[in-house]
Formats: structure tokens, C-alpha cells, sequence
């Protein structure tokens, strides 16, 4: 029992407590979301509270289990990750035109999110052990094949968005890893060429008409600009306060598709109004802070990197999501951390939450 107490005494409640909030914040757009179907059913309003709940169980579970258990498992998690990458691949199963997805019963388990944090604990678990400063070039090539397996692999699905957080976390922990200026400026070229062969040989036509839509939208705003633009005239119309809940003409007259996901952004900026937007990006801005603040705390190579990591997915996830809703990024699929729908992304990133406070607890008790 002491030892709980203690353990609990040094959890990071402020960390918590702005994560339950971006959780709150997700459940009352949800369950508005839900209001405006023409029959009305709140399975998925459902399903989300229990999401949350088990995510939260796993999120204090973590924070017990010692953080190096993890670490010493880094390269058989990776092994088993690329192994179910592969097997979503070969299977028969595809939902959306995508095989991201296994399906139970009427759950569907995307284990791309799983597959962000094996990426983070195994770059984290690599730089904790090399020194840039022997032969750099060698470790940059090595921690760049470890990623570009899973990015290649997710690419495959085909979610383009997925992989591009992959290949973002993977730039951020070479970032922190301290790396020379020059190897970013050859990463930039080689980005952009193989931009170019994915435009010419590799890029669906959807895909390259959302990058079309992104840098004019109003040319079509009616078909292939028409996400974009319906979400800017949500978060517009929304003003201070907000139109109320349940009372989004975008969200609930259906203007605005996939709007509990990758537009609940907008939904809540109409529906709540701007200050509920400050504090969604309050929220968010509690937690990086609260992650910096418990850096200075750990002497751990390991628990620095997997906090870094863990951040940038975060902050990565976040900016490009906020960016399609207000239309300065392209629609890439990706939705807004611990607000939108969705069991995987909140149990996988209720996890990382688990898996700091376990750092932050441990460097407390050392």
C-alpha cells in the first residue's frame, strides 16, 4: 500500500489532468456529432467511453511497469510490428479501399498506431546506445532503414498520413540526437526526389488532386475542394462562443464529412467557439510543457529520446491536423490526439501518457 501511495504521490496529475480534458473535450463533440444522424444512435459515443476507460486503465497500468522492460524488448517489438504490417498486407481484408484495419466483431483495431510507438521505443532504445560523433553517417543510414521498413510497409496499405508521421518521428529523434545541419540538407533532397517519383509513378489521383485542392482550394469548392472548404466556413462561423452544442450547421446538417475524426476541429471551434479553441491548444500546450519539465529530471538517454519522441507525435499529429481543419495543410487523414474518434489512436497514445509517467515516477524515486 506505501508503495502505491508513493507511486501515486509522484505521478504527474497536471499531465493527466490535461489529457482528461482533451478526453472530455472529444466526448462532448461526439456525442453532438451523434445528435445530428438521422436516426440517432450513440454506439459510437458509447464505444469511445469505454475506449477512454480501458485506455485509462492501461495509461496507470504503464505507469507501474518499469519503463526498461520495454526497452530491452525494443528490437522483438519491432520484429513483431513489421510482421503484422506485413500480415495487414496479405490479408483479404480492406475497409475504405485501405488494408489498415483488423476487424473483431464490430470493432476494427488499427495497428499503425501501435506501430508509432514500437518506432519510438526502438529509435529511442538506438540512440540511447550509439555516440553521433563515431561514424554518424552509418548511424543515420541504420536508424533510417529501421523507419523506412515501417513507413514502406504503411505505405502500402495505402495511408499516406500514417507513414508521414513515421517518417516525422524518425526526423525528430535524429534532431534531438544532434545530428550535423548537412544531413538535413541531404535528407531535404533526397525527400524531394522522391516526392517527385511518388507524383510521377506512385501517387493515386486522389492523392494528388488533395495536394491540388491544398494550394487552391476555391477552384472547386464544390467537389474536390469541398472537405476543406466546409471546415473553414465551420471554424469561421463558430466566432467567440461558439454556436452552442448540438447547433453546428456544418456538423449537423452533415456539410462536414468525417467530422467526430478528422474534422472535429472544426466541429468544436463551431460549436464552442474560439476560446474553447485556445483551450483545446491550452490543453495540448500543458502536456509539452509538463514533458519538458520532467526531461530535466531523468539522466536516462533512453526515458529523453522516448519523451522527445512521444512529444513530437503528439505535437506532429496535432499541428497537422489543426492545419487541415483551417485549411494551411492538406487533407492527410489524420486526426486531432485524444479528441477525435477512434479506439486504436486513444489506447495507443494513452499508453505513451502510461509509459512517461512511469519515466517521470522512476527518475523521482532514483
Amino acid at each position: 500500500m506505501n508503495k502505491i501511495i508513493n507511486h501515486l504521490k509522484h505521478f504527474d496529475w497536471i499531465l493527466f489532468i490535461a489529457i482528461l480534458l482533451l478526453l472530455c473535450f472529444g466526448l462532448i463533440e461526439i456525442y453532438s456529432v451523434a445528435l445530428g444522424q438521422e436516426t440517432v444512435s450513440l454506439l459510437n459515443f458509447k464505444k469511445q467511453v469505454y475506449f477512454i476507460c480501458f485506455g485509462i486503465l492501461l495509461l496507470f497500468l504503464f505507469s507501474f511497469i518499469d519503463y526498461h522492460f520495454l526497452k530491452n524488448f525494443s528490437n522483438y517489438l519491432y520484429i513483431a510490428g513489421a510482421i503484422i504490417l506485413i500480415a495487414l498486407l496479405v490479408s483479404e481484408t480492406a475497409i475504405r479501399g485501405t488494408k489498415g484495419w483488423f476487424s473483431f466483431y464490430d470493432f476494427g483495431f488499427q495497428p499503425v498506431e501501435f506501430i508509432k510507438i514500437i518506432l519510438i521505443i526502438f529509435l529511442a532504445n538506438f540512440f540511447s546506445f550509439i555516440s553521433i560523433r563515431i561514424r554518424p553517417l552509418k548511424h543515420l543510414i541504420l536508424s533510417g532503414l529501421g523507419s523506412l521498413l515501417f513507413i514502406i510497409l504503411v505505405l502500402l496499405q495505402p495511408d499516406f498520413g500514417s507513414a508521414l508521421i513515421l517518417l516525422l518521428i524518425w526526423l525528430i529523434m535524429i534532431a534531438v540526437a544532434g545530428f550535423n545541419k548537412k544531413y538535413f540538407l541531404i535528407i531535404g533532397l533526397i525527400l524531394i526526389i522522391a516526392f517527385s517519383g511518388s507524383w510521377l509513378f506512385f501517387l493515386k489521383n486522389y492523392q494528388k488532386q488533395r495536394i491540388i485542392t491544398f494550394l487552391n482550394p476555391s477552384a472547386d469548392p464544390m467537389d474536390q475542394g469541398y472537405n476543406i472548404s466546409q471546415a473553414i466556413i465551420a471554424v469561421g462561423s463558430g466566432r467567440i462562443m461558439g454556436r452552442g452544442v448540438g447547433f453546428g450547421s456544418q456538423s449537423q446538417l452533415k456539410f462536414l464529412p468525417e467530422a467526430q475524426n478528422d474534422f472535429i476541429f472544426a466541429v468544436i471551434a463551431e460549436e464552442l467557439g474560439f476560446l474553447s479553441v485556445c483551450l483545446v491548444v491550452l490543453f495540448f500546450s500543458i502536456f509539452y510543457y509538463r514533458c519538458l519539465i520532467n526531461l530535466k529530471n531523468t539522466n536516462d538517454n533512453f526515458a529523453a529520446f522516448f519523451i522527445f519522441g512521444v512529444a513530437g507525435l503528439i505535437f506532429f499529429e496535432m499541428f497537422i491536423n489543426i492545419g487541415m481543419n483551417i485549411g494551411i495543410l492538406p487533407i492527410v487523414g489524420i486526426s486531432l490526439p485524444f479528441v477525435s474518434y477512434g479506439g486504436s489512436a486513444i489506447i495507443s497514445h494513452l499508453i505513451l501518457i502510461g509509459m512517461i509517467e512511469s519515466i517521470i515516477i522512476k527518475s523521482k524515486n532514483m
